[in-house]
């Protein structure tokens, strides 16, 4: 899937020219922390950090299911995962806005599971129970795939904010 890609002018540096969407894929492949952004019940933001995988043209996390972004996901999907870099004049930072579903299918959670013990090494091993990871400390943690509706685009050193819609 193939976004339309624009570069807003207003925040560009001139003669910027937009950040190619294959080198932001890469950077939301390769990005070990996000942040997550979701709504509390009662309107109040929640950001927290995570790990997320990129899979399928989506970032999937997970969380246990009594923490607060999974309550604040049973009644608002819509969020955003951000990652990047803290440097000022360096680096792309990405904002992926979208909807976040439940991902339960035995066969996707296996390949999940895996995609996750590659990317961060065996103390993210994950086993699938029904509907959920499970992990040998106990627990179960719930799995949710943000396909993204729009992904911005912040480069630094020349600046360019690139604009991504699919």
């Amino acid at each position: 899937m193939e976004p339309t890609t624009t570069l807003d002018i207003r925040y560009s540096d001139p003669g910027a020219v937009p950040t190619p969407w294959s080198e932001a894929r890469e950077l939301l492949e390769r990005a070990e922390t996000y942040w997550l952004t979701t709504v509390r019940a009662d309107g109040r933001p929640h950001v927290t950090p995570l790990l997320a995988v990129w899979r399928d043209a989506a970032l999937h996390f997970c969380t246990g299911p009594e923490e607060q972004k999974a309550r604040n996901l049973e009644h608002e999907r819509r969020c955003a995962l951000t990652t990047g870099t803290n440097a000022l004049h360096e680096g792309l930072d990405l904002v992926v806005e979208g909807r976040a579903e439940r991902v339960t299918d035995p066969g996707r959670l296996k390949d999940l599971a895996t995609a996750w013990e590659a990317k961060y090494g065996p103390s993210w091993r994950f086993g699938v129970g029904d509907g959920v990871f499970t992990h040998e400390a106990g627990g179960e943690a719930l799995v949710f795939a943000l396909v993204p509706g729009k992904v911005l685009g912040f480069a630094k050193g020349s600046y360019a904010q690139t604009r991504w819609r699919f």
